[in-house]
């Protein structure tokens, strides 16, 4: 089995700076050859001294249609690498790339030049969630002087909630600090979530659930009983635009209560709870958030029932 390393991003935002620091670190220096296949070929090169130190043999494939798995086998029979890095061209659809079947993505990074970040989110933004979707880890690079990188990590997990998210400026990584940045008052024994501050919330709990250690929270949801939960557990949660209208997410906690059972699947509720990290089935056995409903009672549909985190 050969490890497959995948590189994605838009021109520009530090894919071949970020696979020139990686092969170049020690913890990469293993026994056997790097393949790198090039899909677009930006303005960083890769020094022939660097390639030659790290084992590395570079291949470019700069037409999608060249990139297909009778290709890629050639090009894995001629190099007999014992791992392959892939740059991809962040113009081409990741769900449309089409591996060898026994060909098995090891990893996939996505590099996110930061000052340009909004331009494509606007514009491009399923191309963008593509790139994102399936990443272990989102670097933005260029992160200096940029006022709502709380916004842009939003952004992210909204799409991709599992991956690690890196903001790189000239003097290295920036520590985001989302205190200030947060739509309700986190120093509240009670905090009121709207529609958009549940959202926040929610992304904002996977992230920091110390943050609401010893507080309650009270919003607006709808129920969802998910099959095979015990009588006294359902999910209360909203509907979530991630990327574009064809594209939602349903963002709900696993919630005790005792009267759970007694509301109907989508009815609209009220709810008061409190947060903890337990290890649970509901998160095969791993520590994940949990709910412990103080009240929970029908109430009016919202307005706006999905949530838009823009």
């Amino acid at each position: 089995m050969i490890d497959i390393y995948m590189i994605n991003g838009f021109l520009e935002s530090g894919k071949s700076e970020f696979i020139k620091y990686t092969i170049s670190q020690p913890y990469f220096q293993i026994r056997g050859k790097t393949l790198l296949i090039l899909c677009e070929e930006g303005e960083v090169e890769f020094e022939q001294e660097l390639l030659d130190a790290t084992r590395t043999v570079v291949e470019v494939i700069d037409e999608e249609e060249d990139f297909n798995s009778t290709n890629l086998i050639d090009l894995e029979k001629k190099y007999k690498p014992s791992r392959i890095i892939i740059e991809w061209n962040g113009m081409w659809n990741p769900k449309e790339m089409k591996l060898p079947w026994y060909w098995k993505v090891e990893q996939q990074i996505t590099t996110v030049n930061a000052q340009t970040f909004p331009m494509y989110y606007t514009n491009m933004r399923s191309l963008v969630a593509e790139q994102i979707r399936k990443s272990e880890m989102v670097i933005f690079n260029r992160a200096d002087g940029i006022d709502d990188l709380a916004s842009y990590k939003r952004n992210v997990k909204a799409i991709n909630q599992q991956c690690d998210i890196i903001f790189e400026g000239a003097e290295g990584e920036i520590n985001l600090t989302l205190d200030e940045d947060l739509p309700y008052d986190v120093t509240k024994d009670v905090i009121e979530l709207d529609d958009m501050g549940y959202g926040i919330w929610y992304l904002d709990a996977l992230d920091f659930p110390d943050r609401y250690a010893g507080k309650k929270v009270v919003f607006t949801a709808q129920v969802m009983h998910p099959k095979g939960f015990p009588a006294d557990y359902f999910v209360p949660g909203r509907m979530a635009m991630t990327c574009c209208a064809d594209d939602m997410a349903f963002l709900g906690f696993a919630t005790q209560a005792d009267n759970a059972a007694s509301f109907k699947e989508k009815e609209w509720v009220r709810v008061t709870a409190s947060l903890t990290m337990e290890k649970s089935k509901f998160y095969e056995g791993q520590e994940g958030p949990i709910l412990h409903a103080v009240s929970v009672e029908t109430t009016a549909k919202p307005k706006d029932e999905v949530i838009n985190f823009t």
